[in-house]
């Protein structure tokens, strides 16, 4: 495994690529999502609920929609293709940005 440790905030991760890291971010507070607890929390509040039919995957579904939103169960395999989907499917709500 190669990349960059970047240390902010006081939460250190392994970038992989650090030219194109990216981060999703929750339009309305400007908070970062870090976590998939603070990404839930989020989630919930927005009326979507946990999915509990895939034991490797954190999924989230909304009882109006036929979305849903599929993430590897390890946080540090988010990367920018579940962040973009994210915005997709809650739209208006979160964004990506460059780090």
């Amino acid at each position: 495994m190669s990349g960059v440790w970047v240390f902010k905030n006081g939460v250190i991760r392994l970038v992989e690529n650090p030219a194109t890291s990216k981060v999703l971010v929750y339009v309305s507070t400007g908070e970062e999502i870090k976590s998939y607890s603070s990404l839930e929390r989020i989630l919930t509040r927005l009326g979507w609920e946990r999915y509990y039919d895939d034991p490797d995957l954190l999924q989230f579904h909304k009882r109006s929609s036929i979305d849903l939103i599929s993430l590897p169960k390890d946080f540090s395999k988010f990367k920018s293709t579940h962040m973009y989907d994210i915005v997709v499917k809650v739209p208006d709500m979160f964004r990506v940005r460059d780090m």
